[in-house]
C-alpha cells in the first residue's frame, strides 16, 4: 500500500510540474542579465521592468507545449521576445518590433544559429505579419510548440496569427525572454506548460525560390576581414585556409553560413570563403548574379574582381540588407576548371550567400 501511495505522489508531483500555470517573478526562478530591471506592480499586474537585456528561466527544459506571458510596450524601437529550446548559442525565436506596429515586419519568427539571428534571410510574410500593437494596455502572447511546428497568438486571438516550421531539430532546451532597448518593457504572467502543444489551422506561408540558384557551397575556416585589404597577399590568405564544411541552399533562396561557422566564438575573425568550382567547356564571359550579407570580395582564379557592401543601412538609412540577387559581375572564365570564391564578412543579421548563372550552358558547377 505504501508503494502505491509513493507512486501516486510521484505522479501527482510530476503532473504539477508539467502543468504549472505560472512562474513567480523573483531571482529564485530567473537569471537576469540586463542593463536594469525592477520587480514592481504595474498597471494592475505584478511585473518586471526589463531594460536592454534578458531573463532566463532557471533549470528550464522545454521541448513541446505552450509559452504565455503579457507585455506592456511603448511605441519605442525595441525587440522584445522569447528564445525557446535554447541550446548554447542555438535556439528558436519569436520577437516583436513595437516601432514597426502595423507594418508587414511588425514581428519576426526566426532562430538563433551559432549566436546569429538571420532576420535578413528569414523575412517576409512567411515569418512576419502586420499587427497594430496596443501601447496603453497589456497584450497577451501565446506561443504553441509541437515537434517541428510553432504558432503564435496575440491578444487571445482564436486563430493563430502566424504558423511556421521550426529551424532546428527538436531538442529540449532553455527559455529566455528579452526586453526593449533604451525604453525597456514590462512583462508579467509567465506561464510555461510542457507537454503536447495543440497545433491547429497550421498554414505556414510560402516563399518564391530563386530559379537556378547554386545548391551548395564549400566554406573555409574564418579569418579577419582586414586580410583582404592587400590584393598582393590574397593568395597567401587563400592558401592558409582549412576546408571541408558545406552549406546548402535553403528555401531555394540562400545558404546560411552560420549553420556551420560560429561568428563570435573563441577564434577571431568575421570572414569566410564560400567556394564553387566551375568547369567551362570553352573560354567564356558569363554574367554571375549573387547576393551576400554583409560584405563581399569576389575572387575568380585567385584575382579579386569585385567588392561590395550589403549590410544594414549600407545603401540608405532605411536599407535592411536582406538577401537577394542585388549584385552581378561578368566572369571571364577560361576553358576547363575555374575557382570562384566569395569572401563573405558579417556583422549581424545573417551570414549569407547565394548566386546563379542566368546562362549556364556549357558550365558544370561543383
Amino acid at each position: 500500500m505504501r508503494t502505491v501511495f509513493l507512486y501516486a505522489m510521484a505522479f501527482l508531483l510530476s503532473s504539477l510540474a508539467i502543468s504549472q500555470e505560472s512562474t513567480p517573478l523573483d531571482t529564485l526562478h530567473w537569471d537576469i542579465n540586463a542593463r536594469a530591471h525592477v520587480f514592481e506592480p504595474y498597471k494592475g499586474k505584478d511585473a518586471i521592468y526589463l531594460l536592454g537585456g534578458s531573463m532566463s528561466l532557471k533549470n528550464a527544459e522545454f521541448l513541446n507545449g505552450t509559452i504565455e506571458y503579457d507585455i506592456y510596450m511603448t511605441g519605442d524601437r525595441g525587440f522584445p521576445g522569447v528564445y525557446f529550446r535554447v541550446d548554447g548559442t542555438n535556439a528558436e525565436q519569436f520577437y516583436i518590433r513595437p516601432h514597426q506596429s502595423g507594418n508587414p515586419d511588425a514581428n519576426q519568427a526566426v532562430a538563433l544559429f551559432n549566436g546569429i539571428t538571420p532576420w535578413q534571410f528569414y523575412f517576409g510574410p512567411k515569418y512576419s505579419f502586420p499587427y497594430k500593437y496596443p501601447v496603453d494596455r497589456w497584450m497577451h502572447i501565446k506561443i504553441v510548440v509541437q515537434d517541428d511546428k510553432a504558432q503564435v497568438y496575440l491578444d487571445n486571438s482564436e486563430k493563430p496569427n502566424l504558423s511556421w516550421n521550426l529551424f532546428h531539430e527538436g531538442k529540449a532546451g532553455g527559455l529566455a525572454f528579452t526586453g526593449g532597448l533604451n525604453s525597456g518593457v514590462h512583462l508579467a504572467n509567465f506561464s510555461i506548460k510542457n507537454g503536447a502543444g495543440e497545433i491547429k489551422d497550421f498554414n505556414p506561408g510560402t516563399r518564391e525560390p530563386i530559379k537556378g540558384a547554386i545548391q551548395q557551397w564549400e566554406v573555409s575556416d574564418k579569418f579577419e576581414e582586414k586580410l583582404l585589404d592587400n590584393p598582393t597577399d590574397l593568395q597567401k590568405v587563400i592558401d592558409a585556409r582549412k576546408w571541408g564544411k558545406r552549406i546548402v541552399l535553403e528555401e531555394g533562396v540562400a545558404a546560411n553560413i552560420s549553420r556551420e561557422v560560429e561568428l563570435r566564438g573563441d577564434i577571431p575573425g568575421n570572414t569566410v570563403f564560400a567556394k564553387i568550382n566551375i568547369n567551362s567547356r570553352n573560354d567564356a564571359t558569363r554574367l554571375f548574379e549573387f547576393g551576400y550579407s554583409d560584405r563581399v570580395v569576389v575572387i575568380l582564379n585567385g584575382k579579386p574582381i569585385y567588392r561590395g557592401n550589403n549590410g544594414f543601412r549600407s545603401r540608405d538609412y532605411r536599407y535592411l540588407g536582406t538577401i537577394g540577387l542585388f549584385d552581378a559581375v561578368y566572369l571571364n572564365l577560361k576553358k576547363g576548371n575555374n575557382t570562384l570564391l566569395l569572401a563573405v564578412s558579417e556583422n549581424f543579421g545573417g551570414w549569407l550567400v547565394t548566386g546563379r548563372f542566368p546562362n549556364s550552358e556549357g558550365l558544370k558547377i561543383q
